[in-house]
């Protein structure tokens, strides 16, 4: 309750009285020995401070009296909301008054982010609480100001939040390590020890935030991924790494921004950024059906452990490096990989001979041209499915097995008028192959997944047939002696979701075949290939063939689990960012990879040591789901021969661009000792007056921006 009494005038001496009704809240307020009391005194010249029971009394002229009230009014609203009253928090409510009189402090400083075993972490400026209130609004924040301010704590208070409340599931720190570059090389010591002074500040801050014990877990997860700029940025692959693209195969270091890859969905996706990584150490990820691709040991890949998936988890990020030596659990493979969720999809193509009757001549055809091309099956229904496909032939039974493809004459034609499967096998370059050199014409491996589907169909329903397996889904069989046609196969299969393993089986050895009772050596190695599709992706049309796959369970989820991950030299290296909701793009062997930062919270400190350079590859990699905080002081550049900070240009980049936001934090937004917020006050004061030319180059190497 207050009591006020004046004559009205705005100079004149009044008073006024506040009652306080708790006498623990009095006590609190006033401080030990008055303290308090006489520090507001100090602060509020004129005005005087006397205390009577539950009263407090002011006593002092008009304006200032009005302001010292508002004061002491609210420091007891922050003692009843549980707040400690110091000579810091005083000047700081009181800063807080006259920056934003509409503010109440109470709102401001009791604004908890993360508590650690009763230690609350909040801002404690006005200015820090709009930069955490813009880190909650915006995708990016840049956290702009000088030491002490609390851009980088803050910013790692509010990514422990959200990884404690499950909205990441990744915190980043790094730093833009200007001492680990050349000279590094000469202290002693391994790279982590020498790296580890250097994001001291980092941990120390982690510390405050979250038990000790448990950050150790955390880093070993990949929970929490604390390094330098420079060692965070590649998740790369070789130059000559093949990536799926929808006009084929391309190397990723071919690639630019704006060309076309696929994404997990079998759909296109675009480039957004490339970035050459030089030489990196690579390592060969292979699964348990025979895929591998080269990775550096901190490229990304989305994986679900059993765990996961009996718990509903959606799939984890992990990188290379944090699997290596954790591949299994109870001698079983630990990390499954995803696979195309639906066929890859490819611009359609015009082809000359439709794709299940090539599919049936690639099976059971005799291509040599050295006579009219022939075919020969069991299946009365192949023949006749194949002479209903291929138009301008009539398929003649011969004897047994044995077919002929002849071309149907009409009145008055040429006897030079060439059989239109010749003509179609020698557009499509398979004229005069064998068994063993038989292959898949590009235009029909990377044209629309009905055409792809329809040419395995005609490949299995000659060569090919389901196999059975108790208390499993059906797995098909295929064999083929020709090696292309074999990687061929394997490649349709993995463009529609599936999977396939494959044997060879020696010719050497095997037991002679029969043909009209005589004995038939093999001269080719077979290769054997089991194949497991997606339920919904039918694989035959003869009836026979198609009745026991279903009988015997049919399609299901095929699953591709990492086998083994081998260190295998150093090569050239670049690394993409794609444009696709979940970061995924499809790699060699189809093996679905990932290459940014989803659903982490990232945090670049002292980013004024960022080149422009090193500025957008870090904004780029932004993954989805994801936030990135931006911390720095641009009067604090260490960066050598005066080179331009990417913190000083960004602005002016980014200004006019949605979800980024910029912050400034001021002197009055300094939580050190008051001396701080005065000596930056009057460095500020002084490069204003002089313009002094090297505003922005005084070093101030690994400070720690600590509440």
């Amino acid at each position: 309750m207050t009591d006020r009494s004046d004559n009205g005038k705005q100079n004149s001496t009044i008073s006024s009285t506040i009652t306080v009704g708790d006498q623990s809240s009095l006590m609190a307020l006033l401080g030990r020995a008055d303290e308090n009391l006489r520090y507001i005194e100090r602060r509020n010249p004129g005005v005087d401070l006397h205390v009577r029971g539950d009263t407090i009394t002011l006593t002092g002229l008009n304006g200032a009296l009005h302001a010292a009230e508002r004061l002491v009014k609210e420091l007891l609203a922050l003692v009843e909301s549980g707040e400690s009253v110091d000579p810091d928090m005083i000047r700081r409510t009181e800063n807080m008054l006259k920056s934003a009189p509409g503010e109440r402090p109470v709102d401001v400083l009791t604004q908890n982010i993360v508590s650690k075993r009763g230690k609350a972490i909040r801002p404690k400026t006005l200015g820090q609480k709009h930069y955490v209130e813009a880190i909650d609004n915006n995708t990016i924040v840049f956290g702009i100001g000088p030491a002490g301010t609390g851009k980088t704590y803050l910013a790692m208070a509010k990514a422990v939040q959200a990884l404690q409340a499950k909205e990441i599931n990744r915190i980043i720190l790094t730093r833009p390590a200007v001492e680990a570059g050349e000279k590094l090389g000469f202290l002693p010591g391994t790279l982590f020890e020498k790296i580890d002074p250097y994001l001291r500040p980092l941990y120390d801050a982690l510390h405050d935030m979250i038990d000790p014990a448990s950050i150790p877990k955390l880093m070993e997860a990949g929970t929490i991924e604390v390094a330098p700029l420079a060692f965070m940025r590649g998740r790369a692959q070789p130059l000559f790494t093949n990536v799926l693209t929808p006009d084929g195969w391309r190397p990723i270091g071919d690639l630019e921004v704006g060309d076309l890859v696929v994404g997990s969905n079998g759909e296109p996706t675009p480039v957004l950024g490339v970035f050459p990584q030089g030489k990196k150490e690579m390592y060969r990820v292979t699964t348990q059906d025979g895929a591998s691709v080269l990775a550096c040991n901190e490229h990304l890949w989305a994986v679900k452990t059993a765990a996961d998936k009996r718990r509903g988890k959606p799939f984890r990020i992990l990188e290379t490096q944090e699997m290596i030596d954790d591949l299994r659990v109870h001698h079983q493979r630990k990390y499954e990989l995803p696979l195309v969720s639906k066929p890859a999809e490819f611009p359609a193509r015009e082809v000359p001979m439709d794709p299940y009757a090539l599919g049936l001549l690639l099976g059971d055809g005799c291509l040599t041209g050295s006579t009219t091309p022939s075919f020969s099956t069991e299946d009365a229904d192949l023949a006749s499915a194949l002479e209903t496909a291929v138009p301008g032939i009539r398929v003649r039974h011969l004897s047994g097995p044995d077919y002929t493809l002849n071309r149907i004459a009409e009145p008055g034609d040429v006897i030079t008028i060439a059989n239109p499967v010749t003509a179609v096998l020698r557009e499509l370059e398979l004229l005069g192959t064998r068994s063993h050199s038989k292959f898949i014409p590009e235009d029909y491996r990377f044209n629309t997944p009905e055409i792809r589907l329809s040419l395995l169909q005609g490949l299995l329903d000659s060569d090919g047939g389901p196999v059975a397996q108790k208390g499993r889904t059906c797995r098909i069989q295929y064999t083929t002696t020709s090696i292309v046609l074999h990687d061929h196969v394997i490649e349709l299969v993995q463009s529609l979701g599936g999977i396939a393993y494959s044997r060879r089986r020696p010719a050497a050895g095997r037991k002679p075949g029969l043909a009209n009772g005589r004995e038939v050596r093999h001269r080719q190695d077979a290769h054997i290939i089991d194949i497991r599709l997606p339920e919904g992706i039918e694989p035959f049309r003869l009836e026979r063939k198609r009745a026991k796959y279903h009988a015997s369970g049919g399609g299901g989820r095929p699953m591709r689990f990492i086998d083994s991950i081998e260190y295998a030299g150093e090569e050239e290296a670049v690394c993409i960012q794609v444009g696709a909701a979940d970061s995924l793009y499809v790699t060699e062997d189809y093996l679905v990879t990932h290459n940014t930062l989803n659903d982490s919270f990232i945090i670049l400190d002292e980013a004024q040591n960022t080149t422009p350079e090193q500025m957008k590859m870090f904004l780029t990699r932004l993954g989805f789901g994801s936030k990135i905080v931006v911390t720095g002081d641009i009067t604090q550049v260490d960066l050598p021969n005066n080179a331009t900070s990417g913190l000083r240009v960004v602005r002016d980049i980014l200004q006019d661009v949605e979800d980024v936001h910029f912050a400034t934090l001021r002197a009055e937004d300094v939580v050190r000792h008051q001396l701080v917020s005065d000596i930056v006050n009057a460095y500020e004061k002084w490069d204003a007056r002089t313009g002094d030319p090297k505003k922005g180059q005084r070093g101030n190497r690994g400070h720690r921006d600590h509440q």
